[in-house]
């Protein structure tokens, strides 16, 4: 901590990064113990924060992330989008072939950021807001392959025909993200990917981490 920053702020957020990374929710004294502060401290943190939603506490006292962020969370799409956008033109630019960066929203996987290429004579339209499952498509799939695997490389994906009729795809998930699940591929019309896309898609997901890290 320096003199410009508040350390009840900082613990604050650290109280919502650690009931984040929990699916069961904790007690006031495995949060004390977590933040090496005693209960008063965590009693009076998580009173602020039940205040503007951003925590609840269940029948069980076990305090878990509120419904709050995600009135946060809506401004974060476009936040993601703009810190995407240059290594997508790049990609879409390099392979000629539509570009997109996709999250996960809730059992769906939504495009939230896509670039066309400029000089191609055709290409596949694909909008900013086209969902699927998860378990369809290049995007979704290199994503539920890196949930699976837990590797910090994962590779690429590639299918075919399973968005759209003679279109093939090929993505690679975003990795070494807290709290954000994602990837990044292009989609083209081609029975068959080249070589070369998967490797370049892998790239590009790698810059797209890196710049929202």
């Amino acid at each position: 901590m320096t003199a410009e920053t508040s350390q009840t702020l900082d613990r604050g957020l650290r109280v919502l990064k650690l009931l984040a990374d929990t699916d069961h929710g904790l007690t006031v004294t495995e949060l004390s113990n977590r933040l090496g502060v005693n209960r008063t401290v965590v009693y009076r943190l998580l009173a602020t924060l039940e205040q503007h939603a951003l925590v609840r506490r269940d029948i069980g006292g076990r305090a878990r992330v509120g419904l709050g962020v995600l009135r946060l969370g809506r401004q974060v799409h476009p936040l993601v989008r703009e810190a995407a956008l240059p290594a997508l033109r790049s990609l879409a630019e390099d392979i000629g072939a539509t570009a997109h960066l996709t999250l996960v929203d809730g059992t769906e996987a939504l495009a939230v950021a896509v670039v066309e290429p400029t000089w191609t004579d055709y290409h596949v339209a694909y909008r900013a807001g086209f969902r699927h499952p998860l378990d369809r498509g290049a995007a979704g799939r290199a994503i539920l392959s890196a949930r699976q695997s837990g590797l910090s490389d994962p590779g690429y994906t590639l299918t075919h025909g399973e968005l759209e009729a003679g279109a093939s795809g090929a993505a690679a998930p975003l990795v070494g993200i807290t709290g954000l699940e994602g990837s990044v591929g292009v989609v083209m019309l081609a029975d068959t990917i080249p070589e070369r896309v998967g490797p370049r898609v892998v790239d590009a997901a790698r810059e797209v981490a890196d710049a929202l890290r």
